[in-house]
């Protein structure tokens, strides 16, 4: 339980610690982005944790005040359902990666990501790992569709 962010620039990494000390990549926030999502209306506990993958400026929204001005000003909570749907075309999105064909899933996202972020190629954020986590593929696969890539 805390405060809520917005991330003005910069991309972020939403991580879940397994019970075996091992963690899974489940989301990438874009600037724009208010989180923890789940704590937009009610607060919420925490349930993973954000890294920074560049340099990120993250705004901190004291808690108490936002749902102060949520109950004083019903109409901003408009805007919350506006964030919401924002965030849910963007998971739209990136279901689109794991439903894809596998040699299709991997362009996908680096399309994606070049929406958002252009500055470096996917392979430079994330461990192959991480990227298997968000579009359905053992870094195996990754390993292997990404040496496709590098050969054409």
């Amino acid at each position: 339980m805390g405060n809520l962010y917005r991330l003005e620039s910069g991309l972020l990494k939403v991580v879940r610690i397994r019970p075996d000390g091992s963690s899974l990549l489940f989301n990438l926030l874009v600037p724009g982005e208010l989180f923890p999502h789940h704590s937009l209306i009610s607060p919420q506990p925490y349930f993973a944790t954000c890294i920074a993958v560049t340099d990120s400026r993250v705004k901190p929204i004291p808690a108490e005040s936002w749902y102060e001005s949520l109950e004083r000003d019903p109409v901003q909570y408009r805007d919350v359902a506006l964030s919401l749907q924002n965030t849910l075309r963007l998971v739209q999105q990136r279901m689109a990666f794991v439903t894809a064909p596998t040699r299709d899933r991997i362009p996908l996202f680096r399309e994606w990501l070049s929406r958002h972020f252009r500055e470096q190629p996917v392979e430079q954020l994330l461990t192959q790992e991480e990227i298997g986590q968000l579009v359905g593929m053992s870094r195996e696969t990754v390993n292997r569709q990404l040496r496709k890539e590098n050969k054409k």
